[in-house]
């Protein structure tokens, strides 16, 4: 496993992030196209590297690339922020939003699925980040994404807040002070 905190350092690895995002999410049930992976790669990720707080957790299995994940603090008057605030009740966007951890990917090359490499780069990810809560949306449906985060101590904010989407937070305090898996 290695932890990735700088936009320079990453960029000896975008190609590899980005087979594992292909792979991941041009998977039946996602269908992105090679449009929006090029989109992630050229971008997003380039983007998110350049934000405040930003790390990638990347798993390795004999020396190749099987997985990412990554995030930085999210604030007020950036997009995905500003879209949880305009559809989450006040309370949440009150006690979660700004300054909060934005957990934005995790991906596993689907050969690599199953191995524990998800929770692993979850744990990774999080650990020592100094940000007292997170938060991510991900898939309304019974994928194995919301059941892993759910699994990992993820808690329902709301439900729908995107039209596809639930938004999940995490108490990172909590986090630190859980027993070992």
């Amino acid at each position: 496993m290695k932890l990735v905190t700088d936009g320079e350092e990453l960029t000896g690895l975008v190609d590899d992030l980005t087979t594992v995002y292909r792979d991941a999410f041009s998977a039946p049930g996602y269908d992105e196209t090679e449009q929006e992976v090029e989109r992630f790669r050229d971008e997003q990720l380039p983007a998110h590297a350049a934000r405040e707080g930003f790390r990638c957790a990347v798993a390795f299995d004999d020396g190749v690339c099987v997985g990412f994940a990554y995030g930085y603090t999210g604030r007020r008057g950036e997009w995905w922020t500003d879209q949880v605030a305009a559809g989450a009740p006040a309370e949440i966007v009150e006690q979660w939003l700004d300054g909060h951890f934005e957990f934005v990917e995790l991906a596993v090359d689907p050969a690599a699925q199953r191995c524990g490499h998800g929770a692993a780069l979850h744990d990774a990810l999080l650990l020592g980040v100094p940000n007292e809560r997170a938060l991510l949306t991900t898939y309304r449906d019974d994928r194995p994404a919301p059941r892993l985060y759910r699994r990992l101590g993820w808690e329902l904010l709301v439900e729908g807040i995107f039209e596809d989407s639930d938004l999940y937070g995490l108490d990172l305090h909590r986090f630190a002070q859980r027993p070992e898996r």
